[in-house]
């Protein structure tokens, strides 16, 4: 990151953050004028709220700042946000330094490569005394990356320009990187990966990403993203109003290349193999159809019962091959269902997983990172709901109820081998603009995801 974080500034103004009742009690040991100039502008320590105290000059010699209880990274988002172009540094450090520390760099991310720069000065902040720089700068690099890749739109983000972020990513960390495209998907056994992305042009071939990186020896992690870089819903098509947002259906891909590089930064004692397939679910005389039958590498045969429901399909061929090397830990994201949204809304990703401890862990994560997820249920008596009369599978079944837990049983029947997995069902977009997350790509989860693995594999 460049401007929002320096080391040092010799005209830095000192920032107090008080919650509204530690306010009340400080402000009476205020002097006089300032209790009267806080009263005057309507100063409560309001979470978000700022205050600048002049001096004779007229020049702020403090400021003042208003945060919630508990505090969290976005509380200081927003008072970075707020404050007016200048160096501050914090009065007395946070409780979490390094959360303050993010919170404020974040609140000044934006995605602008098809504009000028607004050009606006940021509000810089002092490094907190006790901030874990080299994780905040890795956190803020995976998500900046993460939110970059997904807002870019499909035009300039398909399969080859995925695979290509990630092959910088892994010549960035020294990590091994192999793309598998085209017609040579066949070859190497996933078809489902191949067939999902066949009707796109040949610039815009599937694509199977895989990079590798850590010591043999090492706990083996693997992170699987769903890449699809444009969903038309294919020949089951999509109205138009349902396509404005699909240049986000790789979110879960850019998610797990984020987090992926924030590991290798950090150099976790891991591992690490991440999966990415790669597509574009385009219609063409070429395309797959409703009613088709196809041998996935797990060898499960899978009928189509919607080509919408796609990315369950190029997931099932990738967490067959990471399945087969029965990592330690295996993790998915993907932005995969519209039922996981009408259930928990835009802001809380839909858990899945298999094994209790690990499920716990992730939601104690989420908790601490102020990043959430909700746990739905593998409930496996909805699995019939997938049967097909001459298939070992259907990918979309024969009802809409339970959409989210449908389409992660159908996952999960292509993991076998591993006993701790989760599935993330996330949104992976921020509709409604908030300190630190503006509208557009999101990286959610990513955060709770590495603090989880840094608890795990230390």
């Amino acid at each position: 990151m460049t401007q929002p974080l320096i080391d040092k500034s010799a005209k830095a103004t000192p920032l107090a953050c008080f919650t509204a009742a530690g306010w009340e009690l400080a402000a009476k040991r205020e002097p006089a004028t300032t209790r009267a100039w806080a009263a005057a502008q309507g100063f409560s320590a309001r979470p978000g709220q700022v205050l600048l105290l002049p001096d004779a000059s007229g020049k702020p010699q403090r400021a003042l700042a208003g945060l919630p209880e508990p505090a969290d990274l976005w509380s200081y988002a927003a008072i970075a946000a707020a404050l007016p172009a200048g160096d501050y540094q914090f009065a007395t450090a946070p409780a979490d330094p390094s959360a303050a520390a993010l919170g404020w760099a974040l609140a000044f991310y934006r995605y602008e490569r098809y504009r000028k720069p607004a050009g606006k000065a940021a509000a810089r902040l002092v490094w907190p005394a006790g901030a874990n720089q080299a994780r905040v700068q890795a956190l803020y690099d995976a998500i900046a990356l993460a939110r970059d890749l997904i807002n870019a739109p499909s035009n300039d983000m398909g399969p080859a320009e995925l695979a290509e972020a990630a092959q910088n990513v892994a010549k960035q960390h020294k990590a091994n990187c192999r793309v598998i495209s085209g017609d040579a998907l066949l070859k190497a056994n996933y078809p489902l990966i191949h067939m999902v992305g066949r009707a796109a042009t040949k610039a815009r071939a599937p694509r199977l990403i895989d990079l590798r990186w850590g010591k043999a020896g090492a706990p083996k992690l693997t992170l699987v993203g769903k890449g699809v870089c444009f969903d038309s819903g294919g020949l089951d098509i999509k109205p138009s109003s349902g396509m404005l947002l699909m240049k986000k259906d790789m979110g879960g891909a850019a998610i797990m290349l984020g987090l992926a590089q924030a590991i290798m930064a950090l150099k976790l004692p891991v591992r690490l193999r991440l999966l990415i397939p790669a597509v574009e679910n385009a219609i063409s005389a070429d395309a797959f159809r409703p009613g088709d039958i196809v041998k996935s590498r797990k060898g499960l045969t899978v009928e189509i019962g919607n080509t919408d429901a796609e990315g369950r399909l190029i997931l099932a061929d990738a967490l067959a091959e990471a399945d087969g090397e029965k990592p330690d830990l295996l993790l998915d994201a993907a932005t995969l269902t519209g039922a996981a949204r009408v259930a928990l809304g835009p802001d809380l990703p839909a858990l899945f997983s298999t094994d209790d401890a690990l499920a716990e862990a992730m939601l104690a994560a989420g908790r601490t990172e102020a990043d959430p997820f909700w746990r739905l249920p593998l409930y496996a008596p909805y699995r019939d709901y997938l049967d097909s009369k001459i298939a070992d599978i259907n990918n979309a079944g024969d009802t809409p109820f339970a959409g989210s837990i449908t389409a992660a049983l159908f996952l999960r029947d292509f993991v076998t081998e591993t006993k701790a997995w989760a599935h993330l069902d996330v949104y992976a977009w921020t509709a409604r603009p908030k300190p630190s997350r503006p509208s557009g790509g999101e990286a959610m989860g990513l955060r709770a995801l590495l603090h989880m693995l840094e608890q795990r594999f230390h």
